[in-house]
């Protein structure tokens, strides 16, 4: 039997080891969430990024953004057409070394278009510099069945702002491409200009209601994982007379009204956050998303 004194102590002695145990998971948490920042930050204020791009920061919140969305500089990310490569400047080098970033984008099929001119852009712009010497650009055509990335190899598949030009039907069939594309457990981060309840479409053009928007990444087996205001800009009303292009960087209506719609800033933004449930199985995949 053991005597009270030894039971004392042996209690003491558990509860000092939970404790540093405790301690040092608490610390290398910390630790971690220190590393992503620092890495975040880098790439935001690097030398790489122009001016331009860094003052929209402000509106963009790229840091927080990606925060929310779960980024680690580990991970193998997708970027759905990267366009500009605004996204690109920063997640490009946060992942360089460490982790893996596809850029899903227009194909050059040669033709004198904007799907084609936009991929020679990108493709120019990430010979430009050595911190994209690791992006991998892939074939993404809207509203056609397309691999963004091996099948089941992402850990995160982001959208910025597109999901407006794709229609219903093509947000429907990327929301799929992501799914496969999509480890089990994997996120799907989607920003988009949003459209205000009880605002029709029509009369606020560029912006994708919300409620729709989760609706279709859970047709898709996505199980919808949250929602953040990062991104929101309660000013921007939405009804504007050239759409979403009336606010900036557009300025689509050039200086008419222009400090009007500075004022504004950018759009009012959705940041939604969807998870591939970890028991999903590639079967199951196919019986979902049947073409």
């Amino acid at each position: 039997m053991i005597e009270l004194k030894n039971l004392k102590s042996l209690l003491i002695t558990a509860t000092l080891s939970l404790s540093a145990f405790t301690s040092t998971s608490l610390l290398a948490h910390d630790d971690h969430s220190h590393g992503v920042d620092k890495s975040l930050a880098q790439a935001v204020n690097g030398d790489h990024r122009s001016a331009k791009n860094k003052a929209r920061d402000q509106y963009r919140h790229p840091i927080e953004t990606l925060r929310f969305f779960g980024f680690t500089p580990e991970m193998t990310v997708v970027e759905i057409t990267p366009g500009g490569g605004w996204y690109t400047e920063i997640l490009a080098p946060a992942l360089k070394g460490t982790g893996k970033l596809y850029g899903a984008h227009y194909p050059d099929t040669g033709a004198d278009n904007y799907y084609s001119n936009s991929r020679k852009r990108l493709e120019k712009k990430l010979a430009s510099n050595v911190v994209f010497s690791e992006v991998v650009l892939t074939d993404f055509v809207p509203r056609q069945q397309s691999e963004l990335a091996p099948q089941g190899s992402a850990d995160l598949v982001l959208t910025f702002r597109n999901l407006h030009n794709w229609k219903d039907a093509g947000v429907e069939q990327v929301f799929k491409d992501a799914f496969n594309a999509l480890k089990p457990g994997g996120i799907l981060g989607i920003v988009e200009h949003r459209l205000p309840a009880g605002v029709a479409p029509e009369k606020a053009k560029g912006y994708v209601s919300e409620a729709n928007t989760i609706k279709q990444a859970k047709t898709a087996g996505f199980r919808f994982s949250g929602a953040s205001e990062i991104n929101a800009n309660p000013n921007d009303m939405a009804q504007h007379p050239a759409g979403v292009w009336t606010l900036p960087p557009s300025l689509r209506l050039g200086d008419k009204d222009k400090a009007k719609y500075l004022a504004i800033g950018e759009s009012d933004r959705m940041t939604l956050k969807f998870v591939k449930p970890e028991n999903t199985s590639f079967s199951d995949f196919k019986q979902k998303n049947k073409q």
